[in-house]
Parts: C-alpha cells; sequence; structure tokens
C-alpha cells in the first residue's frame, strides 16, 4: 500500500512538472510573438 502511494505522489509530481513547463514554454512563446508583431508594426509606421 505505501509503495503505491509513493508511486502515485511521484506521478502527480511529474505531472505537474510537465504541466508547469508547458505553461511557461506557451507564455514565453506568446510573448515573443506579441513582441514580434509590436515591433514589425512599429517599423511599419515609420
Amino acid at each position: 500500500m505505501e509503495f503505491s502511494v509513493v508511486n502515485i505522489l511521484t506521478f502527480v509530481a511529474f505531472a505537474m512538472l510537465v504541466v508547469v513547463t508547458g505553461g511557461v514554454a506557451y507564455l514565453t512563446a506568446i510573448d515573443w510573438r506579441d513582441r514580434r508583431r509590436l515591433s514589425e508594426s512599429k517599423r511599419k509606421k515609420k
């Protein structure tokens, strides 16, 4: 019983790590895209 609880907690921790890492990667990509789009619109206005 104790061994399965440890396995479940390990799996949950790993899943949370993957979700958080994916979220950070998503937010970084969105921020990069928005910055690029903003700099392109500034160049077109000049």
